[in-house]
């Protein structure tokens, strides 16, 4: 697969990521609703989507022992930061913030993204770059609406921040292939560990647990709380994590991480959707900013791919060999 090949089926991935991921707003909502806390519905989410790829990842892991022993250490910064820790942080700085800038400070975690691989790789951003993530980071503030009246505590920000660095660890780390296990496995390994540290913080009091097996309403319908905590689950959870480990791979680490800013956008489009939630005009505004951002980081890291080598003479003489038959 060529780069441009391989770049046009990774943004595709990267959209399905945001857009899987996204659904979990939704679904979650009518949880909360009915009287779900939000650490019950993310450990659950979490679990069973582990237990649903744990037999496919055996599959993929026979008489691969020794790889996923070495790569236990990756998988369990994965689980910690990148699923237990960002969501923690996440549900600990809505407490303290409203909903809107604690997603906000959670998705600066795409610059993170590129503020690290300046500092450890030394891949300094260009002006293209620098200007679409201020581009993009403008449009979510008009989209998430945090230019009303905000009171911002110093606990909530830190809350925030500790998300974001949860969520930049989860694009280096998918975008990552030093230790070739496929994609579904590090989701799986990641699910497993950030799962148990779920457990663990429930058990322990840091977050609340509660689960009223009732009823909820999707679509002004009452369905069974079976029916969300599926799509969490299978949808929010497997589907969404799977593509964007492979997406990241494939586009890298920074393009992953603001094309993964659209599920702010999907997240709202779902509500609006499936819980009745009216998007205004400076949404609107805001969501074509955020794309126009992603479109701009995405060209520059275009102009700058390196193209292919020429062939050498050698080449040349042994490609226009026929065919041995």
């Amino acid at each position: 697969m060529d780069q441009r090949t391989a770049g046009g089926a990774g943004l595709g991935l990267a959209l399905l990521s945001a857009a899987t991921f996204g659904t979990s707003g939704a679904f979650a909502a009518s949880l909360l609703e009915a009287g779900w806390t939000p650490g019950s519905a993310v450990t659950v989410r979490v679990l069973l989507a582990a237990a649903v790829l744990t037999p496919l990842a055996l599959l993929q892991l026979r008489g691969h022992g020794a790889l996923l022993r070495r790569s236990t250490g990756r998988l369990t910064v994965y689980g910690i930061a990148a699923v237990a820790g960002a969501q923690l942080c996440y549900f600990n700085a809505v407490q303290h913030l409203s909903v809107a800038v604690a997603l906000l400070l959670e998705y600066s975690g795409a610059l993170l993204v590129v503020g690290w691989l300046w500092l450890r790789r030394g891949q300094r951003p260009r002006a293209l770059t620098v200007g679409g993530a201020a581009v993009a980071v403008g449009g979510l503030v008009l989209v998430l609406d945090v230019l009303g009246d905000q009171e911002l505590s110093l606990v909530g920000v830190l809350w925030g921040l500790g998300a974001a660095v949860g969520l930049a660890t989860y694009f280096v780390l998918s975008a990552g292939t030093d230790d070739a296990l496929p994609p579904l496995v590090v989701a799986w390994g990641g699910l497993t560990v950030g799962g148990g540290v779920l457990v663990l913080a429930g058990a322990v009091g840091v977050m609340p647990l509660a689960a009223p097996r009732t009823d909820v309403v999707l679509l002004d319908t009452p369905v069974s709380w079976l029916v969300p905590v599926l799509g969490l689950a299978l949808v929010a959870a497997v589907l969404a994590y799977v593509s964007g480990i492979v997406a990241a791979r494939l586009l890298g680490a920074k393009v992953a991480s603001f094309v993964g800013l659209t599920e702010v956008l999907f997240a709202v489009v779902f509500a609006w959707l499936l819980l009745g939630q009216v998007l205004s005009p400076v949404q609107l505004v805001g969501a074509a900013l955020v794309v126009a951002g992603i479109a701009l980081v995405r060209v520059d890291e275009l102009r700058h791919e390196p193209s292919a080598p020429p062939l050498t003479p050698r080449e040349d003489v042994v490609l226009a060999q026929p065919a041995p038959r």
